[in-house]
């Protein structure tokens, strides 16, 4: 495949990451308003952006490597305590999604709801920094 492909996945990869915190927050404002079916779809179609995200993210860094961050002065500190605190949190997110959503298929929705207190913040907050690190390195330090 042609590099312009390549390049295009960080903004794909963003956009995707955006996507999921969009779904996220309108799945929990779903369950609150008891609309279960809105938030099974929103959740599901979250997780489905979040497995292409990580594919595309995969694609991407085995073919580009690593993205250095060329920020100086007070921001790299800040960059850099939000990229390690993205990647720890996006570690964990893959076996809390897996058990959240197991929960739910099994329809043991009061061990779902406990898990998913715990699930759901961790996984806007890797969407949401996923999307600002994008932008610390793509939009606002260009390489």
């Amino acid at each position: 495949m042609s590099e312009e492909f390549y390049a295009f996945l960080p903004r794909l990869n963003a956009t995707l990451n955006a996507s999921s915190a969009a779904l996220l927050m309108t799945g929990l404002i779903a369950i609150k308003s008891r609309r279960v079916g809105l938030h099974k779809m929103c959740m599901l179609t979250a997780f489905g952006l979040s497995i292409l995200f990580l594919v595309s993210y995969l694609v991407y860094h085995a073919h580009h490597g690593t993205t250095r961050f060329p920020g100086q002065g007070w921001v790299r500190p800040v960059y850099f305590t939000m990229l390690w605190t993205h990647m720890a949190c996006a570690a964990s997110l893959v076996p809390l999604c897996i058990v959240t959503l197991r929960r739910a298929f099994r329809k043991d929705f009061e061990a779902h709801r406990r898990i998913a207190k715990w699930t759901l913040p961790i996984w806007l907050y890797v969407s949401v920094t996923g999307v600002l690190v994008y932008v610390f390195l793509y939009i606002w330090f260009p390489t």
